[in-house]
């Protein structure tokens, strides 16, 4: 297993995320399977992997006492891995109570990379009137934290501000090869890169998203690497960044972990000129396959009987189609439209407007099986 030099520790370059653990039954609040989640650890440990991402939100708390309980197993070598946790104000805001319990479900003394969770435009104000920064910075001091970091889903100046705020050891970004294409990713890395803040990981499969591409895409990237699989392909594009420390992956199955160990594991973990090149290509096919291309220039909705904010919706059902439902209920309830998706008439008024050519009333029907999917 690959490992990157941090402070006076080596940690390894592929960290468990523990967010996706087997769970008994396919039920979104099935309880997680402790047994199989503790021979994934088992085996991540065995294999080099010596960082374990957890947090108070995950399985509502119960993916911290599966994480403790599989470590605890391990308690003669506590000095050879490494425990991550967090703290989310959005979930509650008595940081105290919070840190306490953490310590009791990882049957722990001490946190090693504590986070500041989930660092948003609309909690930033929050996290910093509520005193948990001065309480985590305090317990660094009394040595029950180690190193003090943040994760964040901010606007890049929110992420400016925060990280010029306070003094950070670490900080965790989405980065994924769709996003530093086609969001403001490169810009939030550049922020940490300038900063020295070394940089963990998430997503770098986008929630699975990037493990399955559309079939002409993996064909060009199998013909290049066949003993690549799609997940590799998007593992070894962050593992080309220089500044990120950590990557995260949320595995659920032995053969995730099997995969990600043997791509952690190679001399050569990242993606040379010509990789990268393909894999922008494949990386075009799979945003043709998801994205109705509107421009959100509105010539649609002038001659819409139902009233609809046709690019609104366009713009949510994208998002769908690329990140699932994580604030697809929120996005919809925020729009401001007199009519919905479910008034379509099918009149095909809007189509002889749109300079993009979308099949806007098949659109609509997307959008209603969307919403009653939710």
């Amino acid at each position: 297993m690959n490992t990157k030099p941090f402070h006076d520790l080596h940690v390894s370059t592929l960290g468990m995320g523990n967010m996706r653990l087997p769970q008994k039954g396919t039920a979104a609040n099935a309880p997680i399977d402790w047994e199989a989640s503790a021979e994934m650890i088992d085996y991540a440990l065995e294999h080099g992997i010596n960082y374990f991402d957890t947090a108070w939100v995950y399985n509502e708390g119960e993916s911290e006492r599966c994480l403790g309980a599989a470590l605890k197993r391990h308690e003669a070598d506590r000095d050879k891995f490494y425990i991550a946790d967090k703290f989310n104000i959005d979930a509650t805001t008595d940081y105290e109570m919070v840190f306490e319990k953490q310590l009791k479900r990882l049957q722990t003394d001490y946190i090693d990379f504590y986070l500041i969770h989930c660092l948003m435009d609309s909690n930033i104000q929050r996290y910093m009137d509520s005193g948990a920064i001065e309480y985590f910075q305090e317990q660094k001091r009394k040595g029950r934290i180690r190193f003090l970091g943040f994760s964040c889903h901010s606007s890049v100046e929110t992420l400016r501000i925060f990280a010029d705020k306070y003094e950070w050891d670490f900080a965790q970004l989405q980065i994924n090869y769709y996003d530093w294409r086609y969001s403001a990713t490169p810009a939030e890395y550049k922020i940490l890169e300038e900063r020295n803040i070394p940089c963990i990981v998430m997503e770098p499969v986008r929630g699975g998203k990037l493990a399955t591409l559309p079939e002409a895409a993996e064909k060009l990237l199998r013909q290049a690497h066949p003993d690549w699989s799609m997940a590799a392909w998007a593992m070894r594009f962050v593992q080309t960044l220089p500044n990120v420390l950590v990557v995260l992956s949320g595995m659920s199955n032995m053969e995730q972990v099997e995969d990600n160990v043997k791509t952690f594991s190679t001399d050569n973990p990242g993606l040379s000129e010509v990789d990268k090149i393909l894999l922008g290509k494949a990386c075009e096919m799979f945003r043709e396959y998801i994205h109705i291309p509107c421009t959100a220039c509105r010539y649609c909705t002038a001659d819409c009987p139902q009233q609809i904010n046709i690019p609104e919706f366009i713009s949510v059902y994208n998002k769908f189609k690329v990140n699932g439902t994580w604030g697809i209920k929120s996005d919809l309830k925020n729009i401001v439209t007199e009519g919905r998706p479910a008034d379509c008439i099918q009149c095909g008024a809007c189509m002889g407007h749109c300079p993009q050519n979308i099949q806007i009333p098949d659109v609509m029907t997307k959008v209603v099986e969307m919403e009653e999917s939710l």
